[in-house]
């Protein structure tokens, strides 16, 4: 009999929580229990996970004992403080957060660019998810470096407001009927109005102009890719959409690639699907990627700037790949290879 796990889940009554365990179901992943944990706010609520419904535990320094695997999605400042109590307890965690995600000892993963990464958790105990928008462009990214080696790329966003919780989606939602039946709408959770407009502020601004977010997609860009050399600008744009990212990639290589032999590179690459058919409108958006797993790009064209340049489209919804199902994926890797 095959080996059973039990697994918690940090954040498990948020968005991405609530993903992480349809995609533990979804997927088979081989849990033998499941520990549902949140803040104390959710005290007394259950979540469903193979027809039953769990209790929810509150999330303390003593949550870990005979955990085997902790998924968290609670926050920054809830990793910092209770993924090391998990690690100490045993347990080995798989952070969504940004908490540990540029730490030099713990690996930043993406099980399709870099799984071999994931052999480095035993100095900490901690697996590192990548931020939502970078997990979708190393997808595409990878596949073209391996094949012509990625000098420059120059990225902009435009992500939906399931990137910032439940709270922006009910925002956005709000916002809109407001609107149409022509009352104020209210601002809560964002700086501006969201719903039919948009904004090219993701993160708190940092003294270079960039925003965190942008420079999330440089650096962790670079430790996923383990190639510092690859230069990355990135502008993060908040778009009135629930779930899906956009992603517009212009991308400089050192060997030139026509559009074609990019098509024929990406089609192979392990979670990626080209809709590529701009003469029958076919190409990558939102809706399109909305609970799916896989990272669309289309769009796929030569830059006409530069000698060896390439410009792609590509979308994914952010709660699945950009979460979640990354997440799952990673724990799906560690049992598989070294638990």
């Amino acid at each position: 009999m095959a080996r059973e796990f039990k697994v918690a889940v940090a954040g498990a009554t948020g968005a991405v929580g609530r993903e992480m365990m349809r995609t533990l179901e979804a997927r088979g992943f081989p849990v033998g229990s499941l520990l549902p944990l949140a803040s104390a706010r959710s005290e007394g609520r259950k979540v469903k996970f193979r027809g039953e419904e769990v209790p929810v535990s509150v999330l303390t320094d003593d949550s870990f004992k005979g955990v085997d695997i902790a998924l968290f999605s609670a926050g920054a400042g809830a990793s910092r403080e209770f993924a090391p109590r998990a690690a100490e307890s045993g347990c080995v965690v798989v952070d969504n957060s940004s908490a540990w995600r540029m730490d030099p000892e713990v690996p930043l993963v993406v099980p399709e660019v870099n799984p071999h990464a994931v052999a480095a958790y035993k100095t900490k105990g901690i697996i590192a998810n990548p931020n939502c928008s970078t997990i979708q462009m190393v997808m595409v990214l990878k596949p073209i470096h391996d094949a012509a080696r990625i000098k420059r790329v120059v990225v902009a966003t435009y992500q939906a407001v399931s990137g910032t919780g439940l709270k922006a989606i009910e925002e956005l939602k709000r916002q809109t009927e407001a609107i149409v039946a022509a009352r104020e709408a209210k601002v809560e959770v964002y700086p501006h109005q969201i719903a039919f407009n948009l904004f090219p502020h993701i993160g708190s601004f940092t003294e270079s102009g960039y925003t965190e977010e942008e420079l999330k997609m440089v650096f962790e860009t670079q430790k996923i890719m383990e190639d510092d050399s690859i230069r990355i600008s990135a502008t993060t744009v908040r778009v009135p959409v629930y779930f899906g990212h956009s992603e517009s990639v212009n991308i400089e290589t050192e060997k030139k690639l026509t559009a074609d032999e990019a098509r024929e590179i990406l089609s192979r690459a392990p979670g990626v699907e080209v809709v590529d058919d701009p003469s029958g409108n076919l190409y990558p958006y939102p809706i399109m990627a909305a609970h799916r797993d896989e990272t669309f790009v289309g769009r796929i064209r030569e830059d006409m700037s530069v000698p060896s340049g390439l410009e792609m489209f590509v979308v994914s919804d952010n709660i699945r790949k950009g979460a979640a199902l990354n997440t799952v994926q990673i724990a799906e890797v560690l049992v598989e290879n070294y638990l």
